[in-house]
């Protein structure tokens, strides 16, 4: 209690004065604005915006620890390949103490760590500086956008084109249309985007995601391996991940894309909250599965010679595609974004489907960058304003007719 009455009475302090916003910022966080409405109707709730932003960050947070465990993780089953031990070591799957040990979890912390403290850290100063020259409160959608970028970008990206990105995705992405709940496009993507044109060595081929910094007596400096998409892209025959390591997460990959069980326990949780939309997720899903299943009849049929380049990721079971990649932590966590996704029903089913059926459309036709979803979602927050005006639209006319009936 001591604490709230001191910082009511800085915030006196500071009213009026250049820096009330950044102060404000650090009031509202810890806790709920004190003001109230004095004209019109109005609804007086505690999940305002940031309790909504802190609740998918809790959604995000199962996925960051397991990713921080796998990074140590494949570092040292990227030794143990090395050495020609890798069965040995992964015998015992999720619950040996080869994963469950504190020294996956030190060399995870050390690689991801930085990312997070990067992204929060200069994401959050452009809101601040922005705050204060335009004289208004913090915004808090950086909130989320903070906790995704490091779970999507490679985990050996220069921490320096890390914050370049950041301050690009924050001013262009999301500042130049008004802030928070203006924008078009997924700030988080945004960054992403930027990282990809920018940057293309860092954010495509078959290797960046898995960079594996190895230090001991007569070994290499550095070990690189493929993700399963990467492998598949080079028409590999055989991937050492059985399903079992896919779902459960034990395979290289970004940081929060790995663990599918873990994704869907967020997604149940942002479902069960009315965070999430669950018609998006399930939609993108169905996309992605009737893309999949389009592909494999194509290979079926024979229409597709072997030797092709988009043989080997055409021939993956349309079921699979959904545990390898990011298609379902897209649909989960990126898809489902209340700004930028369609806002009616109907439309909801039309731009998640479109979602997923253009990812894996991208996945398997661009061997180079074997993964489509990020472009995908900004592609379709670009149409969602266009399918809601026409469902809206078709709405609109099925009412009028009934109108017409009626008075006929």
């Amino acid at each position: 209690m001591g604490l709230k009455q001191n910082l009511h009475k800085l915030k006196l302090k500071y009213e009026g004065k250049k820096m009330a916003p950044a102060f404000n910022a650090l009031h509202t966080f810890l806790y709920s604005p004190n003001e109230t409405t004095h004209s019109g109707a109005h609804i007086r709730a505690v999940d305002d915006l940031k309790r909504t932003m802190n609740t998918v960050i809790i959604a995000l947070l199962p996925c960051l620890l397991f990713g921080i465990f796998n990074a140590g993780y494949q570092h040292y089953y990227a030794i143990a390949e090395a050495a020609g031990t890798a069965a040995q070591y992964r015998a015992d799957g999720f619950f040996s103490t080869n994963f469950w040990n504190w020294d996956n979890f030190a060399i995870g912390a050390w690689t991801v760590l930085p990312l997070v403290i990067v992204s929060y850290g200069v994401g959050l100063l452009v809101e601040f500086i922005f705050a204060v020259i335009k004289g208004h409160e913090v915004e808090e959608g950086y909130l989320v956008t903070g906790m995704l970028v490091p779970l999507i970008v490679p985990i050996d990206i220069p921490l320096w084109m890390l914050a370049v990105a950041v301050v690009f995705g924050v001013v262009i992405g999301k500042e130049v249309f008004g802030g928070t709940g203006m924008n078009i496009l997924n700030p988080a993507l945004t960054i992403r985007a930027f990282l990809f044109f920018a940057y293309p060595t860092w954010m495509s081929g078959d290797k960046v995601w898995v960079h594996e910094a190895v230090e001991r007596a007569g070994g290499p400096d550095a070990i690189s391996g493929e993700t399963i998409l990467g492998s598949y892209a080079q028409n590999a025959t055989t991937i050492p991940y059985d399903y079992s390591d896919m779902f459960l997460g034990f395979i290289p990959g970004s940081v929060g894309e790995t663990s599918k069980i873990l994704i869907i326990v967020g997604a149940l949780f942002l479902i069960f909250t009315k965070i999430g939309s669950w018609r998006i997720i399930f939609s993108t899903l169905v996309g992605a599965l009737v893309m999949g299943l389009i592909f494999n009849g194509v290979v079926d049929a024979g229409w597709i010679d072997d030797t092709s380049k988009f043989h080997g990721l055409m021939s993956v079971p349309f079921w699979q595609h959904l545990i390898i990649g990011s298609i379902l932590f897209g649909a989960v966590y990126m898809a489902t974004d209340p700004v930028t996704a369609s806002q009616t029903n109907k439309g909801k089913w039309i731009y998640g489907f479109l979602i997923g059926f253009i990812s894996i459309m991208i996945r398997v036709f661009n061997p180079a960058y074997p993964e489509g979803v990020f472009l995908a979602i900004l592609l379709m927050n670009v149409f969602a304003p266009t399918i809601d005006h026409y469902v809206v639209q078709g709405n609109v006319k099925k009412r009028l007719k009934r109108l017409k009936v009626k008075t006929a």
